[in-house]
């Protein structure tokens, strides 16, 4: 299968037809929903375990139409088809994008570049399997024999913020004995809080980087290694029989397929695990880069993980456009975007344990769209990309909600919600659980429909004071409920959010799997460096700004 030629989305028909429909386009959901009374129902949809309530979106039958069409004009099947069988789409790299193939069952049959790769991808799999059944099982142990406590993974970019949010989001599911830690800023407090109360006997260091080059995973990876050693040595472990290079073998494993360089790094690359290059950093948290989660969680957790993902694959590889929940809220985006002039887009769990989820987001949709040139090369001249951002519920309300319903910016926000909490509590007669999905429920209710003058004036509310108190409504929303927070539901999530990401990258015709944009800072940080050391020629090489705050920081730092 060949790549399908790029459209340039305001040259189709659909295009032009929103583009109409924008310019005269005045909401009114309390009057949709007047004389539609099954809009809810007919706006809602099911996928897997996921309930998505599409209907206090800013849209209308023919808006959807227009928005299916326009899927259509853009060749969304056939793009989705080419990147399902490994046709390489991501030109820049010229390779193809395949986290889909981490998580197909065991014997499904996908031949791309001359490999079977669904096999290798369960040959891996298993190694990652057996090895956290090591460490789950005390067969795996320090080198002073002591068993495992504390997994401490060090990656950045999507080795850490996939892993960390799954953590967070599926503590309950670790085993009792058993956490895990996270270290991906190469600011020195990282590290240090994160090591400063472990024993290093009964911890195990899992190092990320595909190359084992990344600057900061492996200086973090070196200071963790010091420090593992310096406290043994304190400990007299050396004096011994146990030497320093069994130490690191016995609490260093890495997820890489550079060997030689985890070898030595002193790491055994029999306990390396590997991922391919088909597999981009911010969409590989279900392959090896998950590993510390199979050994906290649980091989069968990681599993059931795997399965929820692929439940969305074949969703949105099979389904109509019309019942697609990832092509529809992509498409709603693009909507928001390019025709009501949103920026933004809220991510809003009502579920504490999902904290880090819309931090996980802003990588995987802003690294992926943040674009300005088509995947052809060309200039884009529309709008592409949004500011993902959020916070749990009902934290946000207390800080951020004020600007989404009263403010003179567009917010399109998605809820998430759980029908069953993991703690069950009960203030007096009072479900704390209901309270909470109370809020989550009015929320939504107050962005769609507000609340007129008449309603405020009919409170009792001074006249002068009416205005502040009167709420427009007709603020979009989404909202998507589960029965609880299982690790296939997380990954339904996850691959809901990829595949949204995904559609948007397509009607904007951008590549939405290079990351080009990440490597300048990296290139010029590397050649400050000596500068920041204190080497005045290089120094004297930079910018009158860039001198400046060096300056500062060399006349201000006390070693």
């Amino acid at each position: 299968m060949k790549m399908v030629n790029p459209v340039n989305p305001t040259t189709t028909a659909a295009w032009k037809s929103l583009t109409e429909t924008a310019a005269t386009f005045t909401p009114n959901m309390r009057q949709w929903f007047a004389d539609n009374p099954n809009r809810a129902k007919e706006y809602t949809r099911t996928m897997a375990d996921l309930h998505v309530d599409l209907s206090k979106n800013l849209l209308t039958d023919e808006i959807l139409a227009d928005l299916c069409t326009l899927a259509d004009e853009v060749n969304l099947r056939e793009r989705i088809n080419a990147m399902f069988s490994g046709v390489h789409i991501n030109n820049t790299e010229d390779r193809a994008v395949l986290h889909t193939a981490l998580r197909k069952p065991a014997g499904t049959e996908l031949v791309v570049d001359g490999v079977e790769v669904v096999a290798d991808v369960h040959a891996e799999l298993e190694k990652v399997y057996a090895f956290a059944e090591k460490v789950r099982s005390g067969e795996w142990k320090g080198v002073t024999g002591k068993r495992i406590e504390t997994v401490v993974n060090i990656g950045i970019g999507g080795s850490d913020l996939g892993p960390v949010m799954v953590y967070e989001a599926l503590k309950p599911y670790a085993q009792a004995g058993l956490s895990a830690r996270y270290i991906s800023n190469i600011d020195p407090t990282d590290a240090g809080e994160k090591t400063k109360d472990l024993d290093p006997e009964t911890t195990l260091v899992i190092v990320a980087s595909k190359t084992f080059t990344t600057l900061e995973t492996l200086t973090n990876a070196r200071v963790v290694r010091e420090w593992l050693l310096s406290s043994l040595r304190a400990r007299g472990v050396f004096e011994g029989d146990i030497d320093e290079a069994a130490a690191v073998r016995s609490h260093f494993v890495a997820v890489s397929t550079a060997l030689d360089k985890v070898a030595a790094f002193g790491i055994d690359p029999v306990n390396a695990f590997g991922f391919w290059n088909w597999v981009g950093g911010r969409y590989s948290v279900d392959s090896a880069v998950g590993t510390s989660l199979a050994v906290v969680l649980g091989p069968d957790v990681f599993k059931e993980f795997l399965a929820g993902f692929h439940a969305v694959d074949e969703h949105f590889r099979t389904t109509e456009w019309s019942q697609n929940v990832p092509a529809l809220m992509g498409l709603l985006n693009v909507w928001y975007v390019n025709f009501l002039d949103a920026h933004t887009h809220a991510v809003l769990p009502y579920a504490q344990f999902l904290s880090r989820f819309p931090a996980y987001l802003q990588q995987l949709t802003m690294e992926s769209n943040g674009k300005s040139v088509t995947w052809a090369g060309e200039a884009v001249n529309y709008q592409t990309g949004e500011i993902f951002w959020g916070e749990p519920g009902t934290n946000g309300q207390h800080a951020f909600y004020q600007l989404i319903h009263q403010g003179t910016r567009i917010v399109p926000a998605d809820f998430i919600a759980f029908a069953n909490p993991t703690w069950a509590f009960v203030d007096g007669e009072n479900d704390m659980h209901e309270l909470f999905l109370g809020n989550f429920f009015a929320q939504t209710k107050a962005l769609a429909f507000g609340k007129t003058a008449e309603e405020v004036r009919a409170e009792g509310t001074p006249e002068e004071i009416v205005p502040a108190r009167v709420f427009a409504g007709n603020k979009p929303s989404t909202s998507i409920m589960a029965a609880s927070l299982t690790p296939a539901v997380l990954g339904q999530l996850i691959a809901l959010y990829e595949h949204i990401t995904f559609v948007q990258g397509i009607v904007w015709g951008v590549n939405s799997f290079d990351q080009w944009g990440v490597e300048l800072g990296k290139q010029l940080a590397n050649q400050l460096t000596p500068a920041v050391a204190g080497d005045r020629e290089v120094l004297a090489q930079q910018d009158p700004s860039t001198q400046g705050l060096i300056e500062f920081y060399l006349a201000n730092r006390v070693k």
